[in-house]
C-alpha cells in the first residue's frame, strides 16, 4: 500500500471579522499518498483553497490536525513551515507569477539556486515540453506555455508534492489540455504527489482520486479505476 504523505483529521477553519465569522473548513479528513494524482473538484467558496493552503504550509487551521509524513505541522513554528515549503513542497497557482524581466531558464533558475539537490533549469523546462523556449521572455510565450514555466519553478527542486491551484482557470480548453499533460507527465517521470483543485468537473478524469467539496466539508471521494489521459478529457 502506498505511503500516506499527508494525514488530515478534522481539519476547520474559520475567519474573523469583527462579528462575523466565516466557516472555510468544517471538520476536513484527508489522506493523500506517494506518487498519486488528486483532483479537489467543488464551487468557489467550498473549501478547497483554504484545505490546499493548510497542506502547503501557507495557514494554519482553526482546529484539527494535519501531518507531513512523519511531521506534525499543525504546531509548527514559522520557521519550520518555511523550511518545509523550501525542501517538500512545489505551487502552481492560476496566475503564473512569472518575473517578466527574466527568461523561462532565468525565472526557473530562481528556485534551483536555493534548493538542495535541484534540477537544472533546462531539465525542468524541458520536462514540460518547453526546452525550445528556454530564453524567451514571459511576453513572448503563451499563457499556457507561461504556466508550463510556472510548473518547471515548482518541480525544479524536486518538491515531494505538487499543489495547484487552479492551473487551468485562466486558459482556454486547448491549452488547459497542454497544461495538464505537463501535470501528468511530472507525476508520472518524478512520481510527484499531486492535488489539483478545480471547478471543472472534466478534469477529474485524470485523477487516481477525486474528492468532492461543498460548504466546508468533502462530501465524497471516489477511485478512478480507468485514469484518462490529458488529451482524452471532453471538456
Amino acid at each position: 500500500m502506498a505511503e500516506a504523505v499527508f494525514t488530515a483529521r478534522g481539519l476547520t477553519k474559520v475567519y474573523r471579522s469583527g462579528e462575523v465569522e466565516v466557516h472555510a473548513l468544517r471538520g476536513a479528513d484527508i489522506d493523500l499518498y506517494s506518487g498519486e494524482v488528486s483532483v479537489m473538484l467543488g464551487p468557489s467558496g467550498s473549501g478547497k483553497s483554504t484545505l490546499l493552503n493548510i497542506l502547503g504550509g501557507l495557514d494554519r487551521p482553526t482546529a484539527g490536525t494535519v501531518r507531513f509524513r512523519d511531521h506534525e505541522l499543525t504546531n509548527a513554528s514559522e520557521r519550520e513551515l518555511t523550511r518545509y515549503r523550501r525542501e517538500h513542497v512545489g505551487f502552481v497557482f492560476q496566475f503564473y507569477n512569472l518575473i517578466p524581466s527574466l527568461t523561462a531558464r532565468e525565472n526557473v533558475s530562481l528556485v534551483t539556486e536555493i534548493a538542495t539537490a535541484p534540477m537544472k533549469p533546462e531539465e525542468a523546462l524541458t520536462l514540460v515540453g518547453l526546452g525550445h523556449r528556454l530564453d524567451h521572455f514571459p511576453s513572448q510565450l503563451s499563457g499556457g506555455e507561461q504556466q508550463r514555466v510556472a510548473i518547471a519553478r515548482a518541480i525544479a527542486k524536486r518538491p515531494d508534492v505538487l499543489l495547484c491551484d487552479e492551473p487551468t482557470g485562466a486558459l482556454d480548453s486547448k491549452i488547459g489540455v497542454l497544461v495538464l499533460e505537463a501535470l501528468d507527465q511530472v507525476n508520472q517521470t518524478l512520481g510527484t504527489t499531486t492535488a489539483i483543485i478545480t471547478h471543472n468537473a472534466s478534469i477529474q478524469g485524470m485523477a487516481h482520486r477525486v474528492f468532492n467539496f461543498g460548504d466546508g466539508r468533502i462530501t465524497s471521494t471516489h477511485v478512478n479505476e480507468t485514469r484518462v489521459k490529458p488529451s482524452e478529457i471532453s471538456w
